[in-house]
């Protein structure tokens, strides 16, 4: 029975026919290709290249002449003196560029000593206080509680100039006005 299909089946019995058809259809698309015989081989199997001619020993001399990796020496001195100026430029720029100053915002809580404190007189007190890198900013008065009111006052100080201790330290100085100074807030710019 499986002979019978076999015998209506065509295909594995004209397979030339097919090859044929598919080498006539790919030489159509892409032209006939040089050295093509009528044998019956698929034109999806790889042509070997053509055999190539024996190189005489004058052309092999020419290609032994081209250092393809080898270094000229003049052009390593220029790249060098190219990297040397190149850096040189590089610290030049660098030196010019001002350094990055570490600042902080601080919002200090000034608490006087009793509700008959004159906070006019205390704000002028806290800033009459003058450093290098110190900079004040805005204040505002916060009541406590029993009539009793604290200032508010924003700073911005340079890290490396002016530390907290230092600060509240010269505010507190002044007594007669200055119960204590917290910090409310404290952050980095």
């Amino acid at each position: 029975m499986a002979t019978n299909f076999l015998v209506h089946e065509k295909i594995w019995f004209d397979k030339f026919k097919y090859d044929d058809a598919e080498r006539r259809f790919y030489e159509q698309m892409n032209g006939p290709v040089a050295g093509s015989s009528r044998q019956h081989v698929s034109p999806m199997r790889q042509a070997e290249p053509p055999a190539r001619k024996a190189a005489t020993a004058a052309e092999d001399d020419e290609d032994d002449a081209i250092d393809l990796f080898g270094s000229d020496e003049e052009e390593d001195k220029e790249a060098a003196r190219l990297r040397e100026e190149r850096l040189r430029q590089y610290a030049e720029k660098k030196a010019r560029k001002p350094e990055l100053v570490a600042k902080s915002s601080i919002l200090l809580d000034v608490k006087p000593w009793d509700d008959e404190t004159d906070m006019a007189q205390l704000e002028a007190c806290v800033r009459s206080v003058q450093l290098d890198g110190l900079t004040w900013g805005g204040s505002k008065l916060v009541p406590v509680g029993y009539g009793i009111r604290k200032l508010q006052i924003q700073c911005v100080v340079e890290d490396d100039k002016v530390g907290t201790d230092l600060l509240e330290e010269e505010i507190t100085k002044f007594e007669e006005h200055v119960q204590s100074v917290d910090i409310a807030a404290f952050n980095k710019i």
